[in-house]
């Protein structure tokens, strides 16, 4: 199954680190991130799901809930974040999917189908592809996906900043521009006129071209 920007985020039910699950109903009416790893114990992962764990208040603040999934069983994982706590100063407070039989994996695209096996006996390297951040609206569509490389810790500032700007532009029809920051000016698409433009932004904006028009960041 190949998924895109606005597929519909696969429905899986799944053991957590905090029960099972049916992850459409744990979702809820929130924002999500689902962001998965290849195999627990491994040093470059134990440092983002710290860091993760240190972030969650800002995800709170956002109606964001936090979902790890690593490529191996539960048990594995309770033991696994108790070395993310020693070692990172965060206790991992959010749930972690157990994928022994790789079924969410394949479900989201991130092994082969035709992989074959379970969990047990594969390698990190095997589950290499097992690296993405996925950002998951009330809808349960997903509107942003990252994948890394295992030797590149991913930078979850810019998960929060990116979560920031689809939220924003999903409530108000605007877009952000480059290196965007919460509170900075956005940009008004080409697709709303200038006749709409004016009901939508009565204080005005400025024009730098036909296509470029910037405006203040509305109001949340």
């Amino acid at each position: 199954m190949s998924l895109r920007i606005n597929s519909e985020a696969p429905d899986f039910t799944a053991e957590t680190t905090q029960g099972p699950i049916r992850f459409h109903d744990w979702i809820g009416n929130s924002w999500a991130i689902l962001f998965s790893h290849p195999k627990d114990f491994t040093p470059v992962c134990t440092t983002e799901l710290g860091y993760m764990a240190g972030l969650m208040p800002e995800f709170e603040r956002r109606n964001t809930k936090i979902i790890g999934l690593s490529v191996d069983p539960v048990g594995n994982h309770a033991k696994w974040a108790k070395d993310i706590e020693e070692t990172q100063g965060h206790a991992v407070t959010y749930p972690m999917i157990g994928d022994p039989e790789l079924i969410v994996a394949k479900l989201y695209d991130m092994l082969p189908e035709a992989a074959a096996g379970a969990a047990e006996g594969r390698t990190a390297a095997d589950n290499a592809t097992v690296r993405s951040v996925f950002v998951i609206g009330p809808d349960k569509k997903i509107k942003a996906m990252l994948t890394y490389p295992m030797s590149t810790g991913r930078n979850f500032d810019e998960v929060l900043r990116l979560l920031d700007s689809c939220q924003l532009t999903a409530k108000h029809s605007v877009a952000t521009p480059v290196n965007w920051k919460k509170g900075e000016d956005v940009i008004i698409p080409p697709a709303i006129s200038d006749e709409q433009a004016k009901q939508k932004f009565p204080n005005g904006w400025k024009t730098i071209k036909p296509y470029l028009r910037v405006v203040a960041q509305p109001a949340d």
